[in-house]
């Protein structure tokens, strides 16, 4: 799907050796992509948020048959892939948490934490479960004013011992998912994100189960200490706001016109464009498609469409102003700036019911894709002057899609994919930016969404045909423009895209690059995804660019980061118009500078456009 901003948005787990009652080694089936591991079903008669809310025993049961199954995957398989064991034991801590053995819970953190990878995780996972499961050990309850006291105490000593340079930006955005906290909002969250499969398939799967013991953990455990925490989170950034130094603006390049600048088409494969705010840097094309003259446009069911930006309703138009100022107030929360927007953001969620909760979560699914695409062409083109907007729109949001997938719709979106290949290269468009990626995972939850969920073999078997359809579909639109360079993000799940088997992200191929997200400072950002195909990493965090209607917003994801990559690579080919789509490569790679230890490659423009031959920097 598209690659979400922070703003709209997923749960982010180690395996004991079990062996055999006769002694003899257990031989576990080893996982090497996530489509290997098993699939579980259980079967609802009546709604998840129901069940959420339920008595104790009615949960405690459903509980009781997710974590037989997790306990078997412990037993059965041999999974080395880091984030796939972070999400199994952050399941496993939830289970035991609810069952209330707080000791063992207590050692998944440990592990959880040591399983992270990046610095600011490393310290803070787990952080707020621990002071709790401490805070029950120690006082023999789970509420009343002493085990508020002890509480907060415990939560304030984990909190202000973090070294802020490093955690920062968790400490900030941690305390704006606080204050939004509500009961409202977690049932409100189920009845959009789960309701849905249990109505048609009248089941749940083993990430829907698991997302759902979370939700019940956070009403029990999470939402009574809603102000002790925010009390702590804002008494320690008000001791240490001090903002991260930008290190963008010394790197980035502006041309400008009076150099010798080739124009140069960039294309935006992704959910739409606002062409009308970006005047003469859109490509006219004198030789229109069925879409018209900026590039090629298609309906949810594969057909041409007219339209350059995701369609909405009347209804939804309405509604678009209202989203926009409260995408600001995300981000202000975020970035714990106290603006209006923030403000009545914060008012708003905490008069909303759980059904309205649900409403504005759907419409934000569809005024998602409608601001994707427009905030990625902004920043792909920005300070380039020869660069030219082609676009090529799409809707990537499967699992929100209505209708039941079939190979097909899959064979319909594949031709599309290769008319798109070819209007790249017979326009000799020069890069491509493609914010947006699929997995095996997201055709099942499609599957499992519109009524084809309860047989999990089934659903399985039919996903991986439909994913194969697309990946391949993929695959050859990329190879088929050979001349077009392809930048791609590499995911917000913290997870490593091969493992996944994302696309495009994991594909090995000369002529695309898949990009990680840093922030201000180029520290690794908490979500962004890796592996070895994500060779890059540039801004995706609270990057600055256009929204439908003009308006500038700031949005995070790895969405924003890719674009800034295609940003550089555009300019890379108006200063020098027979570089390869390999030889680009090669030049965004030299000039990155490496982090200390080894993980991150950030981009300089700078850096980059001086390895060009002279005569052809940028100012």
């Amino acid at each position: 799907m598209v690659k979400r901003s922070q703003l709209f948005c997923a749960l982010a787990f180690l395996l004991l050796f079990v062996p055999f009652a006769t002694g003899e080694a257990h031989k576990k089936i080893e996982v090497r992509v996530q489509s290997d591991l098993p699939r579980f079903t259980y079967p609802m008669t009546g709604r998840a948020s129901d069940l959420l809310q339920a008595d104790f025993a009615t949960f405690n049961a459903f509980a009781a048959k997710v974590r037989t199954d997790l306990d078997a995957i412990f037993r059965d398989y041999e999974i080395e892939d880091k984030a796939t064991l972070r999400s199994l034991l952050g399941a496993k801590l939830d289970l035991q948490h609810l069952a209330r053995e707080d000791a063992a819970a207590l050692e998944t953190v440990k592990r959880l934490r040591a399983l992270e990878e990046k610095p600011s995780s490393r310290l803070t996972t787990g952080l707020n479960t621990q002071a709790v499961l401490e805070t029950e050990i120690r006082t023999k309850s789970t509420n009343g004013p002493v085990f508020e006291q002890d509480f907060a105490r415990r939560y304030r000593e984990a909190v202000d011992s973090l070294p802020w340079d490093v955690v920062q930006d968790w400490a900030k955005s941690a305390r704006g998912g606080v204050q939004l906290s509500s009961k409202a909002i977690i049932v409100g969250s189920v009845k959009t994100d789960i309701d849905p499969a249990v109505e048609k398939s009248g089941v749940v799967d083993n990430q829907e189960a698991s997302a759902l013991i979370h939700a019940r953990a956070q009403l029990q455990f999470d939402l009574p200490l809603k102000n002790i925490r925010v009390d702590v989170l804002s008494r320690y950034i008000d001791a240490h706001n001090v903002t991260k130094p930008d290190i963008w603006a010394a790197r980035e390049v502006t041309l400008n016109a009076q150099e010798k600048l080739t124009p140069v088409l960039v294309g935006i494969w992704d959910s739409g464009v606002d062409v009308s705010i970006f005047g003469d840097q859109v490509f006219t094309d004198p030789h229109p498609t069925a879409s018209g003259t900026h590039g090629l446009a298609y309906a949810d069911d594969g057909s041409p469409s007219p339209s350059w930006l995701y369609p909405l309703t009347p209804a939804q138009q309405q509604r678009y102003p209202e989203v926009r100022a409260q995408l600001k107030g995300f981000a202000d929360l975020n970035n714990a700036i106290d603006s209006p927007e923030a403000g009545a953001l914060r008012l708003k969620f905490s008069t909303l019911t759980s059904d309205q909760i649900n409403e504005l979560f759907n419409l934000y699914k569809v005024l998602d894709p409608y601001v994707h695409g427009t905030h990625v062409a902004g920043i792909a083109i920005r300070g380039n002057p020869a660069a030219r907007l082609v676009v090529a729109r799409f809707d990537d949001q499967l699992p929100d899609l209505t209708f039941q997938p079939t190979t097909e719709w899959a064979h319909k979106m594949a031709s599309d994919f290769e008319q798109m290949s070819d209007y790249f290269r017979t326009r000799n468009v020069r890069v491509v930016n493609m914010s947006w990626g699929d997995t095996p995972s997201e055709f099942e939850a499609w599957l499992s969404k519109t009524g084809a969920g309860a047989d999990p073999a089934e659903r399985e078997r039919r996903a991986l045909e439909l994913f194969q359809i697309w990946h391949d579909a993929v695959e050859t639109a990329i190879k088929d423009a050979p001349n077009t360079l392809f930048i791609c993000a590499a995911g917000n799940s913290d997870s490593n895209a091969g493992f996944l088997k994302d696309v495009p992200a994991s594909l090995h191929l000369p002529n695309l690059i898949a990009v990680g997200a840093v922030n201000q400072a180029g520290d690794e950002t908490s979500f962004t995804s890796y592996g070895d195909t994500v060779v890059v990493d540039a801004d995706g965090y609270n990057v600055e660019s256009y929204v439908p209607g003009g308006t500038k917003l700031q949005l995070s994801g790895t969405s924003m980061a890719s674009p800034n990559v295609t940003n550089l690579a555009a300019k890379l080919f108006a200063l020098q118009p027979s570089l390869t789509p390999a030889q680009v490569i090669d030049v965004i790679k030299s000039g990155a500078t490496t982090s200390a230890d080894g993980r991150r490659h950030l981009i300089d423009e700078k850096r980059s456009i001086a390895l060009l031959p002279e005569g052809t920097e940028g100012k």
